[in-house]
């Protein structure tokens, strides 16, 4: 996977869905980036930071299920400037976890595995994670389905604003580094440093 840069909010204060200036590239949403790019660039205030810290837990969670194999779609409040749109911090993030299941494992072992996956309140609580899961392993009607479905309730504000989100990989490679640079951002911003 080719990785992009995340980029800069528009005057709406949201990611731009495509590359204005060639419309029909394949530069458009969602940007594919590295996790600790993502990092870096949405974890600027303290509650972001905490918001970037349950979702890195969330991640955590998902890998000791097995599920290493996949992306996630990221979006919602978080990925715009709702500090100014809206004069708020977000309160969680968005995700869609696309996810292969490990070789020889099922659905139902998933569910009874880690129950908290499918408890949507309770990620939300305990992450600050809006989760949503989708098997990449499914009949691929029902898989381009469910993309197109997460694709048009994404790509805009309820305003009906066009905009753009992001993908990550699954896979836990990322992780230590992400958490370290989230760490660092902290301790930054304790010092009174700007990140």
């Amino acid at each position: 996977m080719k990785l992009a840069s995340i980029p800069a909010w528009t005057a709406d204060g949201v990611l731009p869905p495509i590359n204005v200036a060639q419309p029909v590239s394949p530069e458009r949403s969602p940007y594919a980036v590295s996790l600790t790019d993502y990092v870096l660039r949405f974890g600027d205030t303290p509650e972001r930071r905490a918001i970037l810290d349950g979702y890195l837990r969330y991640r955590a969670v998902l890998h000791a299920a097995g599920l290493v194999q996949g992306f996630q779609w990221l979006n919602g409040s978080f990925l715009e400037h709702i500090e100014t749109i809206e004069g708020r911090p977000p309160n969680d993030i968005d995700v869609v976890t696309f996810y292969h299941l490990p070789r020889g494992a099922s659905q139902r072992q998933l569910a009874g595995k880690v129950p908290a996956l499918t408890d949507h309140a309770l990620v939300k609580s305990t992450f600050h994670v809006d989760a949503y899961l989708v098997h990449l392993g499914m009949k691929p009607e029902r898989l381009a389905g469910q993309s197109a479905y997460w694709y048009s309730v994404w790509s805009h504000r309820r305003s009906q604003l066009w905009k753009g989100f992001v993908q990550v990989e699954l896979k836990p490679d990322e992780d230590t580094a992400a958490a370290a640079t989230l760490t660092h951002l902290v301790s930054l911003a304790k010092r009174g440093a700007q990140p």
